[in-house]
């Protein structure tokens, strides 16, 4: 069984959670992967879906222009490329041990990801 978050834990904007992002195609991610969590508290607690972007430590993306990162030991890529939601209480995610992302690296990746879908 994966770990669930805490009783009355709610994602919240900046954190870094574990979700699976099971079941997947194409290119997308797949497994249980860290998450950085774009949405605010308020919404996911009323809606029950996060919107953000998963993270990996593969590292072909050192080279990719869409994927910011984020160091705490082995970078850990953030795929601005790859926004995504899903459902956190169905896919049971929890807080990562990365807690939340600092407000530099949150900011350069959201300057990545305004790059792509140009929302400010």
């Amino acid at each position: 069984m994966v770990a669930r978050g805490p009783k009355g834990w709610v994602p919240e904007r900046q954190d870094i959670i574990w979700i699976d992002c099971n079941p997947r195609a194409g290119r997308e991610m797949r497994d249980r992967h860290p998450f950085l969590e774009l949405s605010a508290r308020s919404f996911n607690d009323r809606t029950s879906l996060v919107l953000g972007l998963p993270m990996t430590t593969a590292d072909y993306n050192a080279d990719n222009p869409f994927a910011g990162g984020a160091r705490t030991g082995k970078t850990s890529y953030i795929l601005c490329h790859q926004p995504t939601s899903f459902d956190w209480r169905k896919r049971e995610a929890a807080p990562h041990p990365m807690k939340q992302l600092a407000d530099g690296p949150f900011a350069e990746a959201l300057a990545v990801l305004n790059q792509i879908v140009r929302i400010a």
